[in-house]
């Protein structure tokens, strides 16, 4: 039951305001993605692999060190409430954490910076990924939705739900999809299968749109700025979601136990041709999915994110099978598990608000073929 609380003082909107305007420019996905992808790769390929690809980025225009020093000139002590103050301090933490890497694409220190920001595969995840990729592959249908029926289909997903968002359809990605902000950006170039359609709307719109919207529409802007390193939750309830909405599949969770070990190549060779040749001749992977995997872990110059697709889903189907009803709670914005109790406390009190949206595969979810329920059951 909520608890009377204060009402939210200006001091802390104030914060709050200040704080959001100064992270507004702060995107490391945007700033990684390489602008020449798509010549980059033709080239790698039609040169049998000889060279690596060197990626170019987009020049940010930020200054770390005064950026940083107005981070941490924020006056977190007016914030009463100690988990709040709290949960502030270590969003702007991360913050400064990202600026870092956004400082240092294109360096050897990004590596470092990234690191210390997603951390790295654990054992127990490579013993998974292998796992995983030991397992026999499934019939697969063929693919039939290119990037405008993807859209389409995104933009009647949008509409069934009630969420309001923008779709575009552009060239040079790297995923399939994204969402940034209230857009939903399509790869000109994706063409998928209908599960894999279906999967796509349940994790992009399902889920990063859904808890960007939530986050939105929270008294405060805290949790759609997001968690520190949110990535480990936000990407494993988004999985889940593709889970529980019936249109899984073993070559989905292939790819997932792909990336974790095409991490540990990259952090350990820092080598772009050996990564990619471990996954095409030890997995079998077409040049493209190689190609496509191995370049999301080097952009920037080592991206480390990519292995907590896998853990975070292992991690959410725990929460999702321990927490009850107080699971939607992550759907409040771009929570974190780790700050899951001080969530679950702040709702409380009446500083956050329940989640406007339930994610549709949450709300009703589809039988789950019993062989993907045993695969996935042998991940926890």
């Amino acid at each position: 039951m909520a608890q009377a609380h204060e009402p939210i003082s200006s001091q802390l909107l104030a914060i709050d305001e200040q704080l959001t305007q100064l992270v507004s420019d702060i995107d490391i996905l945007s700033s990684v993605n390489p602008l020449n992808y798509a010549l980059e790769r033709e080239s790698f390929i039609n040169n049998k692999y000889s060279q690596e690809p060197n990626f170019e980025y987009q020049k940010t225009p930020l200054i770390t060190h005064q950026s940083k020093r107005l981070l941490y000139e924020l006056p977190l002590e007016n914030i009463k409430d100690t988990q709040l103050q709290k949960l502030y301090a270590d969003v702007i933490q991360s913050y400064a954490d990202k600026l870092d890497q956004v400082d240092t694409i294109g360096t050897q220190d990004f590596l470092y910076n990234s690191l210390r920001y997603y951390g790295e595969p654990s054992a127990k995840d490579i013993a998974n990924a292998h796992f995983i990729l030991h397992l026999p592959t499934e019939e697969e249908s063929q693919p039939e939705h290119d990037s405008h029926s993807i859209a389409q289909f995104m933009g009647s997903f949008a509409d069934r739900h009630g969420y309001d968002c923008e779709i575009q359809v552009l060239d040079g990605m790297l995923a399939n999809a994204l969402v940034s902000g209230l857009r939903v950006k399509i790869n000109s170039a994706a063409y998928i299968t209908t599960d894999e359609l279906e999967a796509l709307a349940h994790h992009e719109m399902g889920v990063h749109l859904l808890t960007t919207i939530n986050g939105r529409r929270q008294p405060l802007n805290v949790l759609s700025l997001g968690c520190p390193a949110n990535t480990n939750t936000q990407e494993g309830l988004a999985i889940l979601c593709e889970y529980l909405s019936g249109h899984f599949s073993i070559k989905r969770l292939r790819t997932l136990a792909l990336r974790v070990l095409a991490v540990e190549s990259m952090i350990k060779e820092r080598d772009f041709r050996q990564t990619f040749r471990l996954l095409k001749e030890q997995y079998h992977t077409s040049d493209t999915q190689a190609f496509t995997i191995t370049a999301r872990v080097y952009r920037g110059g080592g991206l480390t994110k990519d292995y907590l697709y896998l853990r975070g889903f292992r991690e959410v189907l725990n929460a999702y099978d321990n927490l009850g009803n107080d699971f939607s709670l992550l759907l409040c914005g771009k929570t974190e598990l780790k700050y899951f109790d001080m969530i679950r406390s702040l709702v409380n009190k009446g500083i956050f608000a329940q989640p406007e949206f339930i994610s549709p595969a949450l709300s009703h979810p589809q039988q789950t073929d019993p062989i993907h329920r045993y695969i996935v059951s042998a991940l926890k």
